[in-house]
């Protein structure tokens, strides 16, 4: 790690120290808390909020931080971070600035928190050796991994987290050790083409829209988005371990009644001799995108979660 991604470690720290909490929303909803007048503490209008601020209503501690770790936008005696940070239970997660418009941006959002719902479920009743290998496919900010690394202690668990994005390596390098989790391994990879050997548990919370930017946070692939979650759920069969599970969080458009990605997928799981589970979490999200021309046939878009175990 360089001064500044210790300055970032160091900043999380001092937030955790003072209680800081935020769960982060839908950019949606984010835009209108912000065109309201802020009532919000101060560390969460900075750092959850991204609202400006002026240098003194801030302790100087963690300025001088943001400083280090060169993540300050400074106007005419206004500031702003370039960084976000978000918390599940104990956890905290650096992310993105608002709003998440450029290429390699590192997102944080609702699926995050019901990705990490869905772990815990998923993962209750897995019987693993003491030391297994946990691969996150697409990690983003890591939490998926760590936060799974987290539902199976005290077992010693080989994380690997995974993305095409340096940026979101970088963030999943800092978060795993604000976590607790300073042995974790990142692997810039596109799904499995770096990564060898066989895994124990394989997640996965990958893009599943069609973004017209085709930013890789948020872009699935294809002409229903479905295109990566696709990929991803076929390859990972085959690099499940014995007894090895893989679960996969995505969303899928629902066109005349019909799964459009379940209706994809099934012919990959009906072909091995692996136990599989299907489940609608979420029957309606990102209602806007029925509007833009991809989704013109669409009904809904439902949010599923796929659990595989070889």
């Amino acid at each position: 790690m360089d001064a500044t991604d210790e300055a970032l470690v160091a900043l999380g720290n001092e937030l955790l120290a003072g209680g800081y909490r935020f769960t982060a929303i839908t950019p949606t909803s984010h835009r209108r808390v912000l065109n309201r007048g802020d009532q919000s503490p101060i560390l969460e209008s900075v750092f959850g909020w991204n609202r400006r601020f002026r240098r003194d209503a801030i302790d100087q501690k963690i300025f001088v931080l943001l400083e280090k770790a060169q993540q300050l936008e400074t106007d005419d005696g206004w500031f702003r971070s370039k960084v976000r940070f978000a918390t599940i239970d104990d956890f905290i997660f650096l992310h993105s600035t608002f709003p998440t418009l450029s290429h390699d941006a590192v997102f944080f959002g609702p699926d995050t928190y019901r990705f990490a719902r869905a772990l815990r479920f998923a993962l209750a009743d897995m019987t693993v050796a003491e030391t297994f290998t946990l691969l996150d496919i697409g990690c983003g900010t890591g939490a998926g991994g760590l936060f799974a690394a987290s539902q199976l202690l005290p077992r010693q668990a080989n994380i690997i987290l995974s993305d095409v994005n340096e940026k979101a390596l970088r963030f999943s390098r800092i978060n795993a050790i604000l976590n607790g989790f300073p042995g974790a391994q990142t692997v810039q990879s596109d799904v499995f083409e770096s990564l060898q050997g066989p895994a124990d548990l394989i997640i996965s919370n990958p893009p599943y829209l069609v973004d017209r930017h085709e930013r890789p946070y948020c872009h699935g692939g294809g002409e229903l988005g479905l295109a990566l979650s696709l990929r991803i759920a076929q390859q990972s069969l085959d690099r499940l371990a014995l007894g090895g599970r893989l679960v996969l969080y995505t969303g899928t458009p629902i066109i005349a009644g019909t799964d459009a990605f379940f209706e994809a997928v099934r012919p990959a799981l009906q072909s091995r001799d692996h136990r599989y589970s299907y489940e609608e979490i979420d029957p309606d999200v990102f209602g806007e995108e029925l509007d833009t021309p991809a989704y013109q046939r669409a009904d809904r878009i439902a949010v599923v979660v796929l659990t595989v175990t070889n």
